[in-house]
C-alpha cells in the first residue's frame, strides 16, 4: 500500500501504530469468513471429521490473509477515522 496518497498527498498513517486498529476489523472479516466456510463445508460434505474442517479453514484464513490486510486498512480509513475525509479540490486539481 501506498505511504502517501500519489494525488493529495495525504499521510495514510495519521499517527504511529495508527493501523493497529485494522487488527480488529481484519479479525472481524476472518472470522466472518471462518464461520461461512465452516457452515458451507458443513452443508456441502456433511462430514464429522475434524480435520476437513481444520484443513478448509486454515486454507481459507492464509488465502484471504491478503485481503484481509488491505481491505481491514480501507475499512479503517474509510468508515472509522473521522479525521480523514474527501475533498473534491484535489480532484478538480488533477483535471487543470
Amino acid at each position: 500500500m501506498n505511504d502517501v496518497c500519489p494525488h493529495c498527498a495525504l499521510k495514510f498513517e495519521i499517527e504511529p501504530g495508527y493501523f493497529y486498529a485494522a487488527m480488529y476489523v481484519s479479525y472481524a472479516f476472518s472470522v466472518a469468513e471462518v464461520v461461512c466456510l465452516g457452515l458451507l463445508t458443513a452443508w456441502t460434505t456433511r462430514s464429522e471429521s475434524p480435520w476437513l474442517y481444520l484443513i478448509v479453514l486454515f486454507a481459507a484464513i492464509f488465502a484471504f490473509a491478503p485481503f484481509n490486510l488491505r481491505y481491514s486498512r480501507l475499512v479503517l480509513l474509510h468508515f472509522l477515522s473521522p479525521k480523514v475525509s474527501y475533498n473534491p479540490k484535489y480532484e478538480e486539481r488533477l483535471g487543470k
